[in-house]
């Protein structure tokens, strides 16, 4: 942890205090043992006064994960990086309906921002803490083929097939793999792919334990101007119900769409975190109250456990 964190917690919490929490821990860290958890980063929705401290933060609950024994998988997008290369080249940046439009140097710019700027920095920063990340673009090994999703959109790509092989050796020789999102057809062109819908398809190709998604908002709300109507359990039907009345729109709903895909397929729950509170992700996996909106095939209805 990082020097900050660690004094605020030494202030906080007492020795006993320090201790119970680590004794609620474990019974979530033996359940979780082995298990594949896919993470879908989005720096603009991390804790953490600067980028840089929200990274921190971030690779540190990546790390206790993978050291404790499970399997993280990182993917990643980078938006906001695509449009500030773009603004300094002199590119103007066109959305139609939340995607951008990608022409051959669009394609080309987030090429290099995802694989040779993003990604290395998330590499970088889990492996401040040991030889633990490796950065896999979802050009390599084929590992995710793609189609355009829509002519009008140029190179933007929708999910075909992700081929896991690369990713499972990796995880067998207990590295973190991190995906630049970018995806391949058949000819070799490349295509920009919306992370949310990849780390859901990367979640049910590896049979994943969880999808989590951080976000900039605590989880899913019934009504959305009040925050004391936070869904904490749901389910697929649910979310479909929500998402047809209009209750789960905009940026949400490929979020939102990919979890209610891959819990029906396979992957055991999908969460949507707030990931403005430092160490979320530990806060969901390893403590009893849990923290956020969990997506599962039925609800789990256990007291006191719901990660």
């Amino acid at each position: 942890m990082s020097a900050q964190s660690n004094v605020s917690l030494t202030a906080v919490l007492s020795p006993e205090s320090r201790a119970a929490v680590l004794i609620e821990a474990l019974p979530y860290i033996r359940r979780f043992a082995n298990k594949v958890v896919v993470v879908k980063y989005g720096g603009n929705a991390l804790a953490g006064a600067s980028e840089a401290d929200a990274l921190a933060l971030f690779a540190e609950d990546i790390v206790l994960m993978r050291l404790v024994g499970l399997k993280p998988v990182v993917v990643h997008g980078g938006g906001p990086q695509i449009s500030a290369l773009m603004t300094r080249l002199g590119k103007t940046t066109e959305f139609r309906d939340g995607l951008r439009v990608t022409d051959a140097e669009t394609v080309d710019i987030a090429r290099m921002v995802l694989s040779g700027q993003v990604n290395p920095q998330i590499v970088a920063a889990i492996n401040v803490h040991g030889r633990f990340a490796v950065g896999v673009s979802g050009e390599d090994a084929t590992l995710i083929t793609a189609s355009a999703k829509d002519p009008e959109l140029g190179f933007v790509g929708d999910v075909e097939k992700i081929n896991p092989g690369i990713l499972q050796r990796l995880l067998d020789d207990e590295f973190v793999p991190v995906v630049a999102t970018i995806g391949v057809d058949a000819s070799g062109q490349a295509y920009n792919i919306n992370a949310d819908t990849v780390a859901g398809a990367i979640a049910e190709a590896l049979g994943a334990e969880k999808l989590v998604y951080l976000t900039d908002i605590e989880g899913l709300r019934r009504i959305v101007t009040d925050a004391e109507s936070l869904i904490r359990q749901t389910t697929p039907d649910e979310l479909d119900q929500l998402m047809n009345d209009g209750t789960i729109a905009g940026g949400m709903i490929p979020k939102v769409e990919s979890c209610v895909h891959a819990v029906r397929n396979g992957v055991k729950r999908a969460h949507i975190l707030d990931g403005r509170i430092p160490h979320v992700l530990l806060l969901e996996l390893f403590t009893d109250s849990g923290i956020g909106t969990m997506v599962e095939a039925k609800k789990f209805t256990t007291p006191g456990v719901v990660s």
